[in-house]
This record gives C-alpha cells, structure tokens and sequence, in this order.
C-alpha cells in the first residue's frame, strides 16, 4: 500500500508499483528452495571393535608389524611377506583371546606397501588394531 501525500487529483493514474505479488512470488520461491534442497549428510563408515564386560579381553601380548622404507615388512622383527602375514593374522585369530596388532609403517615407507599390508589386515578381520609411532609424521611434513 501507498500513501499519497498532498493534492491530488481523483482523476489522475496512480503512478506507484504494486509490489505486494512481487513479494508473494518471492515467498513462494524461497519455501520452495528450502524443500528442495536436499539433507546434507556426510558419514564415514568404521568398523569399531564391539565392546564386552569381560576382562578376559585383555592380553598383555602384541603383535608388531613394521614397514621400513625399503617397503620390508616385518612381523615382531622377522622379515615376511604379504602371504605369512595372512597366516600369522589367521593364527592370531585361532587364539582364545586375539592379541593387539601394532601397525607402525616408516613416515619414508611407499604408499602402495602400506595400503597393501592394510588390505591384507582388514580382509583376515583383525579386530584388535593401532596405529603405533604418530609422532613421527610431525617431522615429515
């Protein structure tokens, strides 16, 4: 709505906009892009270790596995490959209580040896695993 101040003529055109449907379209707009837009979720999916009361849980016992830059892999300081160390993880598995894998690969070691060693722990269902020596990346980068 307009005011309109001082004379005027009855007979002469109102000269102002309307601009009450400019803004019923605008509402209509804005409610229909708020609907539209589509929930942003953003999940990462980990396989975390299922907690028990038990404390039989607990074993002293851990399983070391390093990779030096030369891309060695080493299981408690014995040199092995990918194949013995599929065997070892499966031996680990057939005890009574699974003991604590330490994966500690070089801040120098190759990528594609780390991820490979990864793959072949995730696919024989460790479910005891960490990530040892962290600190040493500070220096890296």
């Amino acid at each position: 709505m307009s005011m309109s101040v001082g004379e005027r003529d009855d007979n002469e055109p109102m000269m102002d906009m309307n601009t009450t449907p400019l803004i019923d379209v605008m509402l209509v707009l804005l409610i229909m892009f708020i609907i539209t837009i589509p929930v942003q979720t953003h999940a990462v999916k980990i396989d975390l270790p299922v907690p028990t009361d038990s404390q039989s849980n607990v074993d002293p016992e851990k399983n070391k596995v390093m990779i030096d830059p030369a891309g060695t892999i080493t299981w408690n300081g014995a040199p092995i490959d990918l194949a013995q160390l599929a065997q070892y993880l499966e031996q680990t598995k057939a005890l009574p209580v699974e003991p604590e894998l330490q994966v500690q690969p070089d801040p120098y070691a190759r990528y594609i040896v780390v991820d490979n060693v990864l793959a072949v722990i995730k696919r024989s269902g460790v479910g005891k695993l960490g990530f040892v020596g962290n600190e040493q990346y500070s220096r890296v980068f």
